[in-house]
């Protein structure tokens, strides 16, 4: 199993089951997806995706927030990236970049458990939780497969 995750090389031969390589696809562009996002409308964002209050706070704390916002989401577009070259270049790179992805996504929940962010209390729970949440799963069976013996993908 370590020799999936971490190959002696990384060549473009995906040795897991293949449908952990199809998971990986929607996984990664949600991630450049929301990176991007993230990027260019971090105060809606905050305040939709993640249910973050802005208007209640000074605005200096406001763009405060705003702006982290924006640096997680260069974070996410770059393991985004980081994804694609693995799907395209260095397939057999796939199962270490969804470690990385679920270590990212698990500390992310345990951070802000640490750090809880006042929510807005109108809105309930927050649509981004729900997707997260369903990214994280997406991604712990996309690991699992992607540590199976499965059909071998051709190189493109």
């Amino acid at each position: 199993m370590l020799n999936r995750i971490f190959p002696k090389q990384f060549d473009n031969i995906f040795r897991g089951h293949r449908l952990g390589l199809w998971l990986f696809v929607p996984i990664v562009l949600l991630k450049v997806l929301i990176g991007v996002r993230s990027i260019i409308s971090a105060r809606e964002v905050a305040q939709s995706a993640d249910g973050i209050p802005l208007d209640t706070y000074n605005a200096a704390g406001a763009d405060a927030v705003v702006g982290i916002f924006a640096l997680l989401g260069l974070f996410q577009l770059l393991l985004g990236l980081l994804g694609i070259v693995a799907l395209f270049r260095y397939r057999a790179m796939i199962p270490f970049v969804y470690l990385v992805l679920l270590f990212q996504m698990v500390a992310n929940r345990a951070l802000s458990v640490l750090y809880p962010i006042t929510e807005s209390s109108t809105s309930g729970t927050p649509p981004g939780f729900y997707v997260s949440l369903g990214i994280l799963a997406a991604t712990v069976l996309g690991f699992g497969l992607s540590l199976l013996n499965g059909p071998r993908s051709a190189t493109p």
